[in-house]
């Protein structure tokens, strides 16, 4: 449980939008977060973070800026206690202009939002539309569900339809009731879509100040992958209508919501930030307008890792770790299987698992288990968090397996220290390792870039750069200079202050 006392003030400049990271996960986009707020000590910034259940999260993993002044906590399965059963007829009115909401999010329009749908947050309210105890006990949400089932759902359970509708859509209106009671701000900032960026996109609406959107990874495609490897999702289909080639009704049901959310918050921002070019493709393919985006890499305080440099061995030693969080999307169990081979052609070989095993439990054991049961479990080590200046001048590459990443601020510290790495073709890592446009590729490969899911070839691509110290030491050098030529800490934070000026005026 959580047992911080939490900083409060009556209003902010900059409100920002957190789902499942800064201060209670660790990770690149909770680290990116703390560095943003302590980067801009003049301004003063609130939080509102938004998780699961209470019991998912433990204390601060961060030390909180002196300029965070304030910050509120919710939890989406937790807080929402259920009103008591009030069985009503439903305000006519408000689920009619919910009907159209629910409407255009299913066929969105090129012009936005129509201007009467755009007070959401308005509308889930007892007095003016439908609050929450209106949609779980009203005869118009029965016979809206029903309609619903009716038109559009190939699943045979109506039952299942109508408790995926509920479930589905509870969140929605304690975002509302956020909203509601957030404290004053002079500008809003979410760092991802989803529950954040739908409740960034209320508080625009609502208050009419600024909404900036920074996306490190797109979320919709994260919970793509989280969902279609789910279990809990409900398939009623027998088995001569199954067809394997169709996600299921109720898994692509999960995945529309979540690219609804994602359109709302892109109908709202003012400015969208992109960490680099590749991206802006699936933003707009999401809805975003092209003339609201804008690239900005990250950044890092090169003043920090580079004097590491020099604690670096002349030769590439004999360890590789995997920075991230243990979970399936950064494929630690490919990374497991690649140490597999490459045990055979270096025996001394050591990996590091680094990073936090406690989001998922369940699959941090699988982890354990397959090393065990390929023989490997002495020479990989799962060690938790390590501060990445005790951690860069021990090891010989950094290795990323994941089957997504946005532009991974672990390796831009990795290649300030001078440890190049080796990773799979995924997020903006093509672009650090071979560099992007012709003066950045003339600096040199700062180690691989491999398939997803490839073990093989991950082994091949390390064992490269093992055992060649000449071709280590250049990529050594082409890591350090790209880091110092296009992703400084400065560079970040001088086109964060164009957007936060252009926001706060």
């Amino acid at each position: 449980m959580i047992e911080e006392e939490f900083p409060a003030a009556a209003q902010v400049d900059i409100l920002l939008l957190l789902e499942g990271t800064f201060p209670f996960v660790r990770g690149g986009v909770s680290s990116w977060v703390h560095q943003i707020i302590k980067g801009f000590p003049e301004l003063t910034f609130g939080a509102i973070f938004i998780g699961s259940r209470a019991d998912d999260y433990t204390n601060f993993k961060y030390e909180i800026p002196t300029n965070l002044k304030h910050l509120q906590v919710h939890f989406l399965h937790s807080d929402n206690a259920k009103p008591p059963i009030t069985p009503c007829d439903g305000n006519h009115r408000g689920f009619e202009i919910l009907r159209h909401l629910h409407g255009w999010f299913a066929n969105p329009h090129v012009d936005g939002l129509p201007a009467e749908l755009k007070q959401t947050a308005f509308y889930l309210d007892a007095k003016k539309g439908v609050d929450y105890s209106q949609f779980l006990y009203a005869e118009q949400s029965w016979q809206y569900i029903s309609q619903l089932y009716q038109e559009r759902c190939s699943d045979p359970s109506f039952v299942d339809y109508f408790w995926t509708v509920r479930t589905m859509h509870a969140p929605i209106w304690q975002l509302a009731a956020i909203a509601a009671a957030a404290i004053p701000a002079r500008m809003y900032h979410s760092v991802s879509t989803g529950y954040a960026g739908f409740l960034g996109g209320m508080l625009h609406h609502h208050t009419g100040r600024p909404l900036l959107l920074s996306e490190h990874g797109i979320y919709t495609k994260e919970r793509r992958i989280d969902l279609l490897n789910s279990d809990w999702i409900q398939d009623n289909r027998n088995a001569l209508q199954r067809d394997p080639t169709q996600v299921s009704y109720y898994r692509e049901l999960w995945i529309r919501f979540f690219e609804t959310l994602g359109r709302f918050c892109y109908d709202a921002a003012d400015r969208i930030v992109s960490l680099y070019g590749d991206i802006q493709k699936r933003q707009i393919e999401d809805g975003a307008l092209p003339a609201k985006i804008r690239v900005i890499p990250n950044g890092i305080d090169l003043a920090r890792f580079a004097p590491l440099q020099e604690m670096r061995p002349a030769d590439p030693p004999r360890i590789v770790a995997l920075l991230g969080r243990v979970v399936p999307i950064k494929d630690i169990k490919t990374f497991i299987r690649a140490i597999r081979v490459l045990a055979t052609d270096l025996p001394d070989l050591q990996a590091w698992v680094v990073g936090p095993q406690e989001e998922d439990p369940e699959y941090a054991a699988e982890c354990r288990a397959l090393a065990q049961n390929l023989e490997i479990a002495d020479r990989i080590r799962f060690t938790g968090f390590m501060d990445p200046v005790e951690l860069f001048p021990q090891i010989g590459l950094l290795v990323l397996s994941s089957i997504s990443e946005g532009l991974p601020l672990v390796a831009l510290e990795g290649f300030a220290a001078g440890v190049p790495m080796v990773a799979t073709d995924v997020g903006a890592c093509r672009q650090l390792v071979e560099g992007l446009g012709k003066q950045d590729r003339a600096l040199g490969a700062a180690g691989g870039i491999v398939p997803i899911n490839s073990p093989q070839a991950l082994a091949d691509a390390c064992c490269r750069l093992l055992t060649d110290p000449q071709l280590w030491k250049q990529a050594q050098r082409a890591a350090i200079a790209r880091v110092a030529t296009y992703y400084t800490q400065q560079q970040m934070f001088t086109s964060y202050r164009e957007l936060y000026q252009e926001g706060l005026t």
